[in-house]
């Protein structure tokens, strides 16, 4: 644990980041409060996903789309729609 007073902190604060990545910093004010420096790791967001290899072209994409929604909507069972 490295502990740095207010000023030291002030002047040097690039080096109390650098720090704070692999050990806890505490900084110290006059009035005897004590602060704790931690890192956090990035978080990634749920949608950051792989991509995936295809050879899909975007004219196949686009057909695929194209056909899906010629045929219409899904049927909704709420409006009445049953099974067979």
């Amino acid at each position: 644990m490295k502990v740095f007073t207010y000023s030291q902190a002030r002047q040097a604060l690039a080096t109390v980041l650098d720090t704070a990545r692999n050990e806890q910093v505490l900084i110290t004010r006059r009035g005897g409060e004590t602060f704790a420096v931690t890192y956090q790791t990035p978080q990634k967001s749920p949608f950051d996903v792989p991509g995936i290899k295809t050879n899909a072209t975007t004219q196949d994409i686009l057909e695929a789309v194209h056909e899906s929604r010629a045929r219409g909507a899904i049927p909704n069972p709420a409006d009445g729609w049953t099974a067979s």
